[in-house]
């Protein structure tokens, strides 16, 4: 292996090699604990170390990285404490998920290192809206993230080196090409002959590097760093190493033929690059042995530390209320002035008072620049606030939701409008593994809102009718708004901005231009998890929200006789349902009415609670009532019969009659 020193010093040479040395003997020493039983699993980077250490020395301390599960090098180039790491691995309190999450599933604000999750590729999206806030700031930052070979086969890596691309990011995409996804080889994973080569098609640069030659990958490193913080632009590296380990250490490698590994045993960048030190009089082996016996005790002396803490504490509640950041809502009252406008200009509103508000605050989305969106709810907003801050993507729903991740752990908020609900479906992952989950799993705030415009009863058919939240009420970690008027849609999206957690903001397309109502012309807030109580009555209760409150209004007003309350839910997570056992604890009687449906929807969950908290009171069974087991239909007819309209008033009169 040759290596060029170049203008590196003494001190840099001999800091590249305790950067490399010290990751492989604590996996040395985990190797031996894993055989032990004292922890549970182990991903090698064995033979690999180059590249993290590599890497992150060339990178300055207040750059984001974002690390892979054989990447150790990079967490002790960044100088961890060894027990903090060795507890997260044991499960400890100490560690950065106090139990919840494994490995290097975790991140850290303090060390500016973002942890991957299992599922890979949203991670290239997060690195996107980190280094896309350190453009808009003008800090002439870098963002590096890092994945394998195997998920270059992900649609999240295309989405997000052409996000990058598009946007000109400051981003270093830093493949680690070691041969084998699990057990399958490179050649049944892609037909081209480097990763690198596909660059040319997302119009960005790319290198080749020697993965396993520690001055190589800190030198090439080194300098595109400085070149893209003068310029700032994505980079594609692929760095040519091998997996010397399985996979993880249950997988073996006795798929790896015999020849292949020992190949690649004489290419290992510790052995190899000591070798040269020593020929080159840089180091003495009485030096060598110094060193590891420092690094030993390093090792040892945080492991005591690790294994004498105790197990982690089991206390329900605390794991309650870490799953969402704390929210100390600020309540700000409406003024008397006051104009009657339609549903989707009060949407429109309260994003631009948003927008007013937070001055970095991004929009995101199809088509929203000037052309307003398809529902025209941004139009003008690119006069008003700029490109930069109002930006169209491409058509890749899961890079531009993980972009946004990134832009809320980087200290922004992002807004990102799903064109219609049912694409959600594209970025579905990245929302309940990401967004959902990073509060809990390390403490970091998703501060991030989807809008959602969603709906049927506008003939647009299966795929952009749906009313889907119930996928996202089911996923703890996740806020569900869903306004069924002018005055509350204002309200509430300015509450979700202000919000850290992520919400899905849920809009009906059928009420954007069919409803008016008074709105304050000033910028105001509601409060999550407040049922609004539209009519009062004592003959039953009906719950509902978004159209199915305009639907059972309208029936309501046909049975005179009927004297209900009406309960619009607003949010369906948090959920009022104190105000719902209220009423019927009132009524004797409640009909629950939701657009989705039946089966698996929110109208199941309130029914079953009710039926627990208020059974006694009860005069007759609960009665659910949704729209029709399919796909929603496009023909005018059809899609009438799919609704639950007129199944609800059927329903309702029985239940008053029972």
């Amino acid at each position: 292996m040759r290596y060029h020193i170049g203008g590196l010093d003494q001190q840099k040479l001999l800091e590249l090699y305790k950067g490399m040395l010290k990751p492989r003997m604590i996996e040395e020493k985990m190797l031996i604990l894993l055989r032990q039983g004292k922890i549970s699993k182990w991903f090698s980077g064995i033979g690999q170390e180059a590249i993290s250490v590599g890497v992150t020395q060339a990178m300055n301390t207040e750059e984001y990285i974002l690390p892979m599960h054989r990447n150790l090098g990079v967490f002790t180039s960044r100088n961890i404490p060894l027990h903090r790491l060795f507890g997260q691995w044991q499960g400890k309190q100490s560690g950065f998920t106090q139990g919840r999450d494994r490995s290097f599933h975790f991140g850290t604000q303090e060390y500016k290192i973002v942890g991957m999750i299992s599922h890979l590729g949203p991670q290239l999206g997060v690195a996107d809206g980190i280094a896309l806030a350190d453009m808009l700031r003008r800090k002439k930052r870098v963002t590096a993230v890092f994945t394998g070979e195997g998920a270059t086969s992900e649609g999240d890596f295309h989405e997000a080196l052409n996000i990058a691309s598009v946007w000109n990011l400051p981003v270093i995409f830093c493949i680690e090409n070691n041969g084998y996804g699990l057990s399958t080889p490179t050649n049944e994973q892609y037909n081209c002959e480097n990763i690198a080569d596909r660059a040319k098609g997302y119009g960005i640069e790319s290198r080749i590097i020697d993965g396993n030659n520690i001055l190589e990958v800190y030198s090439k490193v080194n300098e595109l760093c400085k070149a893209i913080r003068k310029r700032p632009r994505p980079v594609l590296l692929e760095f040519k190493t091998f997996r010397m380990r399985g996979h993880e250490e249950a997988s073996g490698t006795k798929y790896v033929p015999e020849k292949l590994m020992k190949k690649w045993g004489k290419k290992d960048p510790i052995a190899n690059y000591e070798a040269f030190l020593l020929e080159k009089n840089i180091i003495t082996e009485e030096e060598i042995g110094q060193l590891k016996n420092e690094i030993i005790e390093e090792i040892n002396s945080n492991l005591k530390i690790a294994f004498d803490e105790a197990p982690v504490d089991i206390i329900e509640t605390k794991e309650l209320n870490e799953v969402y950041q704390r929210f100390n809502y600020k309540h700000i009252e409406s003024s008397d002035n006051i104009k009657n406008i339609r549903f989707v200009d009060a949407v429109s509103k309260g994003l631009e008072q948003s927008m007013e508000r937070y001055n970095e605050m991004i929009i995101m989305g199809q088509d929203i620049a000037d052309y307003g969106g398809v529902f025209k709810i941004t139009e003008g907003f690119t006069e008003k606030f700029g490109k930069s801050r109002v930006r169209n993507t491409p058509i890749c729903e899961s890079a531009v939701v993980s972009a946004a991740m990134g832009l809320s752990i980087n200290g922004m908020k992002a807004v990102m409008e799903m064109q219609f609900a049912d694409f959600a479906t594209s970025g579905f992952n990245p929302i309940v593994n990401y967004l959902a989950k990073v509060h809990y799993r390390w403490g970091e705030n998703a501060d991030v809102v989807i809008r959602m415009p969603c709906g049927g009863g506008v003939g647009a058919g299966p795929f952009h009718s749906q009313t889907n939240e119930a996928w996202f009420t089911k996923t703890p970690g996740l806020k569900v708004v869903y306004p069924a008027f002018p005055y509350d849609a204002k309200g509430l999206l300015n509450t979700a901005v202000n919000d850290p957690n992520p919400v899905l903001y849920f809009e009906h397309k059928g009420l954007y231009r069919s409803v008016y109502g008074d709105v304050p012309t000033d910028y105001y807030t509601i409060p999550f998890g407040k049922a609004s109580m539209i009519k009062t009555g004592d003959s039953l209760s009906v719950v509902s929200y978004g159209a199915g409150v305009h639907w059972a209004l309208e029936i309501l007003e046909k049975h005179p006789e009927i004297d209900a309350d009406v309960i619009d839910l607003r949010t369906l997570q948090p959920l009022d349902i104190e105000a719902v056992y209220a009423s019927v604890k009132k009524t004797g009687k409640l009909i629950i009415l939701q657009e989705d449906t039946l089966f698996g929807g929110i109208a199941s969950d309130i029914s079953a609670m009710v039926m627990e908290h208020c059974f006694e009171y009860l005069d007759a069974p609960v009665k659910r009532v949704g729209s029709l087991e399919t796909p929603v239909p496009f023909a005018k007819g059809l899609e009438q019969n799919y609704l639950p309209k007129e199944r609800f008033e059927a329903a309702l009169t029985a239940l008053f009659e029972y």
